[in-house]
């Protein structure tokens, strides 16, 4: 017999036919004579209503199958009488694959997020979670088609590293040494040269350098994978592992990028809204009215550019009373990049920021204040992409080098690439959580990840 997927049997009008179906149980009632089972198998968020004449069963077998019991149902697919749906299983043979005489933590009746993500282990048969990870499954698949149908090689970068992309040292060492007993230096100092790699490692927290090394051979990369960061935050917006986008493109100026990123996420906006309307449709009902509305305003019209510069003016000027006062030279608070937000009705694309505040890597403006780098900033989650044109001159890299302690040494890999057939080229890193959390309108970047890893977390 044919295994039939519950998505798969509520678009079906063959009426009258023999079918299998597989899943779990989300509720149960009935009569003394019939009892309904809606039943989920994950590939829809709407469950198949399976009907049972309790007369044709017996009762032991009926009382093994509670909510959250796993069951195959052999039956009949027919027209549906009742409301709300098309068609029903009427059962001819029911076989409970698993059940349990423990109560069982999911429940009818709502739980809470902050309930969930202790369990994190059972969340996914939830509606939400079903919803939050289809919709997240959707979206690394356009993200590879996207860059695949636009003439992109997918690079696999190292999750071990001996660099630190971004300068800010907030790493997690990966290391074989004895922690009890590490070799030591003459100084007191650990010997890394007799750990596994011969030198301090971590896990990266961008794949973005070794990313410019392929974009300048093969002229567009992309990457798509894990990232870590050691930074002790437990905000709603923070994870210690992530996925990163993070394409590299040779022959691209900052404007190049900016239309790169621009038609990117317009792409994977429309992708959704044509691809996961049930998903999205419950999650509008249930979390954010207005996700919908902000889904359709990111691909109705043109991202404002404004460049920082503008940007702070235009916030100091504001009339507005912020908790960060805004000031040319210091980077835009979330209350700023939300307020930019909501005064142009669009995403805002902001451009040449203080070279103090960006990463060494970032190509100096002719005014050697300002960098070309761009950040994409969207309703409520701020930033969600950031990059730049990346600095290609030899000389004025080892400048900023060492202007923010970086050192040399460590990079001769990097600078060869300047060194040997350098050309203007530039990127940009999406954080695949933070897009997640627009496209479902989940307020808290733990419910937007299967397992989240935060500090003092890493459970499942």
């Amino acid at each position: 017999m044919i295994k039939f997927t519950v998505k798969s049997l509520l678009s079906s009008t063959e009426y009258d036919k023999q079918v299998e179906v597989k899943g779990w149980v989300r509720s149960k009632r009935g009569s003394k004579e019939v009892a309904f089972l809606p039943i989920n198998d994950g590939s829809t968020i709407h469950n198949i209503q399976v009907v049972v004449n309790l007369n044709s069963f017996p009762e032991e077998l009926m009382k093994k199958i509670n909510i959250g019991a796993c069951v195959c149902i052999k039956g009949k697919l027919m027209q549906s009488q009742g409301k709300g749906q098309t068609v029903e299983v009427i059962a001819e043979d029911i076989e409970i694959y698993g059940a349990f005489n423990e109560e069982y933590p999911l429940q009818k009746q709502g739980q809470t997020l902050e309930y969930l993500r202790t369990i994190a282990h059972l969340r996914p048969r939830t509606n939400t979670f079903g919803a939050v990870f289809r919709v997240r499954h959707a979206m690394a698949y356009a993200i590879h088609k996207y860059f695949n149908d636009n003439g992109f090689y997918y690079l696999h970068t190292p999750i071990i590293t001996g660099s630190d992309a971004e300068g800010a040292g907030q790493m997690f060492r990966v290391t074989t040494l004895d922690m009890l007993n590490p070799p030591k230096n003459e100084d007191g100092t650990i010997n890394y040269k007799e750990d596994f790699f011969g030198k301090e490692t971590n896990l990266t927290v961008s794949g973005q350098l070794e990313g410019e090394l392929a974009a300048l051979a093969l002229s567009k990369i992309y990457t798509f994978g894990p990232t870590f960061r050691a930074e002790n935050s437990n905000t709603p917006r923070h994870l210690a592992e992530f996925w990163m986008i993070e394409p590299e493109m040779a022959f691209y100026d900052v404007n190049d990028n900016m239309d790169l990123a621009e038609d990117f996420l317009k792409y994977l906006v429309q992708y959704a809204l044509d691809n996961c309307k049930d998903d999205l449709d419950f999650l509008n009902n249930m979390y954010d009215k207005e996700l919908l509305k902000k889904l359709n305003m990111v691909i109705s019209g043109s991202f404002k550019r404004i460049t920082y510069t503008d940007a702070i003016e235009v916030l100091k000027t504001s009339g507005k009373k912020f908790e960060f006062l805004p000031e040319w030279g210091s980077d835009l608070q979330k209350e700023h990049e939300n307020f930019l937000v909501e005064k142009f009705g669009v995403p805002v694309m902001v451009t040449g920021y203080p070279k103090e505040i960006k990463a060494f890597y970032m190509k100096l403006n002719e005014d050697g204040k300002t960098v070309r780098g761009m950040d994409v900033l969207f309703p409520y989650v701020g930033e969600m992409i950031g990059g730049s044109q990346r600095e290609e001159n030899y000389e004025t890299l080892v400048a900023r080098m060492k202007e923010m302690h970086i050192p040399e040494h460590d990079m001769q890999w990097y600078l060869d690439t300047r060194r040997f057939g350098t050309a203007p080229h530039a990127g940009f890193g999406l954080g695949f959580e933070r897009l997640i959390l627009f496209m479902t309108g989940m307020t808290n970047i733990r419910d937007v990840i299967p397992f989240p890893r935060t500090p003092k977390n890493a459970e499942f």
